[in-house]
């Protein structure tokens, strides 16, 4: 693969991408209930991916700058100049217009709404305006987060449920223990390029208090899916023991000599956390009545 491949491959994100796919189905397979439309999965899946590859380009656009003041993202294709602005734009306005084109052809109205909140929410609200202003940026961006599993549930049952509001309030809850270890971990480049997350602005002791409040209560929320009769007893089984492990890890963290060794162990385990669970959804729905 040649260097330009490669630049364009890097600046959509493919490990976020790829992240998004995996909640996305487990919500697809979730709305499911059992019956699985493959024509369906594949045309939600893949525009979802374009159009979340579409908001990592425009997010490294928007982002170049602050990028070359960090030693994680200084070596992007944009921040080092590597990529043309009019070249990222561009890209990245194929991948968004691909994507919405083909959920608004495959799926519904709702499904293709949700996908483009996260969109607007990801790149106008959150990269350009709130990550450089606002405690709250996390907070906030973390709605454009829920939207793949959302519009993956959404794209099947094509209504705003009672399933979609508890993989909303998930999605949420989830994504910011993961931020906040993230921002613990990048400490000096969040402060380097005076992002005011949480541990910068709020200092770590508070920030891993708020770790373990927003874990309660994800871990809380998870047991509604089979509370409220969409998932089986092995996922909640499943939940019950993630959400515990997870729940220790971060408590573990007051006493904690190395601080970024456990933010690191914390922010992985976010992923196995979230990645299990979407596959126990898909795994262990139940049906409806």
């Amino acid at each position: 693969m040649s260097e330009t491949l490669r630049n364009y491959w890097r600046v959509a994100k493919p490990g976020i991408v790829l992240g998004n796919l995996i909640t996305a189905a487990g919500g697809f397979f979730l709305g499911s209930r059992g019956r699985i439309d493959a024509a369906l999965l594949s045309a939600t899946l893949t525009g979802i991916a374009l159009t979340v590859a579409a908001g990592c380009v425009l997010n490294n656009c928007i982002d170049r700058k602050i990028d070359r003041k960090m030693t994680r993202t200084c070596g992007r294709a944009l921040a080092r100049g590597a990529m043309s602005l009019p070249s990222a734009v561009g890209y990245a306005l194929f991948l968004g217009v691909t994507g919405i084109a083909l959920l608004g052809a495959a799926t519904n109205p709702l499904c293709v709404s949700l996908v483009l909140a996260g969109l607007v929410i990801y790149v106008l609200v959150y990269s350009l305006y709130l990550k450089r202003r606002s405690l709250y940026a996390a907070l906030i961006g973390s709605l454009a987060g829920a939207a793949p599993p959302l519009a993956g549930y959404c794209a099947v049952t094509n209504r705003f449920d009672l399933g979609a509001g508890i993989l909303l309030l998930m999605f949420v809850l989830w994504q910011m223990p993961h931020c906040y270890a993230f921002a613990i971990l990048r400490l000096e480049d969040y402060a380097a390029a005076q992002i005011p997350v949480a541990p910068v602005r709020l200092g770590v002791p508070a920030a891993k208090r708020h770790i373990v409040g927003y874990i309660a209560a994800f871990v809380a929320a998870t047991w509604l899916l089979t509370f409220g009769g969409y998932t089986g007893y092995g996922y909640l089984g499943v939940a019950v023991a993630l959400g515990a492990g997870w729940l220790a890890m971060a408590w573990w963290g007051f006493q904690a000599v190395d601080v970024g060794r456990w933010a690191r162990r914390l922010f992985v385990f976010s992923f196995v956390c979230i990645a299990v669970l979407s596959v126990m959804m898909a795994i262990d729905p139940v049906a409806p009545v």
